[in-house]
């Protein structure tokens, strides 16, 4: 736990990525099973490889799905990283559109956020590191600004 008031360490272009998937027939776990196993893979490929661009991710168990919070240095790395056929990402697509996509047994979904340097506010009081927080440490809140609107404007 860090104590007092702190902010994120990170000042550059940040991406932010939300993804994930959600299970709609139940029964028909063939299809939605292996979109749930391809995502470990992923995350592994990626966390071992300090170039890829991957900060830190987040997962959040859903009653149906999952959602996960990725945080990426630059779109163009995350964009290689899920266009590069040697990669886990682009066959564990490939094979969604090819045998899950059309029974409508599972939904996938992503949003991208580009977040130009100096164009993020944060704050932790007294709690575990979380969100941007984890991915680049902390430095006391008052070393960005004293207030959220003094953190934002600094781009």
């Amino acid at each position: 736990m860090i104590e007092g008031r702190q902010t994120a360490a990170y000042d550059q272009e940040l991406v932010v990525f939300l993804i994930g998937f959600r299970v709609n027939k139940l029964r028909a776990w063939r299809h939605w099973l292996p979109v749930l196993k391809a995502m470990g893979p992923m995350l592994r490929e990626l966390s071992m490889d300090p170039d890829s661009g991957l900060l830190g991710f987040r997962t959040f168990p859903t009653v149906r799905g999952v959602t996960m919070i990725q945080y990426w240095e630059s779109a163009e790395k995350l964009q290689a990283f899920a266009n590069d056929p040697e990669r886990t990402h682009r066959p564990a697509w490939t094979n969604f559109f090819k045998y899950a996509y059309k029974s409508n047994a599972v939904g996938i979904w992503h949003e991208t956020y580009v977040v130009p340097a100096g164009h993020t506010e944060t704050i932790y009081g007294n709690t575990p590191l979380i969100g941007l927080g984890r991915v680049a440490g902390v430095v006391p809140a008052n070393h960005r600004g004293h207030t959220a609107a003094e953190r934002l404007s600094r781009g």
